[in-house]
């Protein structure tokens, strides 16, 4: 029986530590570029976009559909961080568990 309590007060310092790292995981960001930079793309560390910077260079009207390519490759690999981010400090508190979503 003692056991038992034993560790569900170690699972709940663990959900306590869980939330912590997931509020400060929204407070960090990520950049991602196209274009050789042409496009930049940050992103909080809860998968929201933050800021969008297009060079004026890059802005053709003729090509519209070569901006819009720019854009969604900043903005995916921007996302991609973030799943490398949110793996990185939350990753120790699921290492090994099977846990959906997570």
């Amino acid at each position: 029986m003692k056991n038992q309590q034993n560790m569900m007060k170690q699972m709940q310092k663990m959900q306590k530590q869980m939330e912590k790292a997931q509020e400060e995981l929204k407070e960090k960001t990520v950049e991602a570029t196209s274009g050789g930079g042409a496009v930049k793309v940050t992103a909080a560390g809860d998968k929201r976009i933050v800021d969008i910077e297009i060079d004026q260079d890059v802005v053709d009207p003729e090509d519209v559909e070569m901006l819009q390519d720019l854009i969604l490759a900043a903005m995916n690999e921007a996302l991609k961080k973030v799943d490398e981010l949110t793996e990185q400090d939350l990753g120790k508190f699921t290492k090994g568990m099977n846990i959906p979503g997570m």
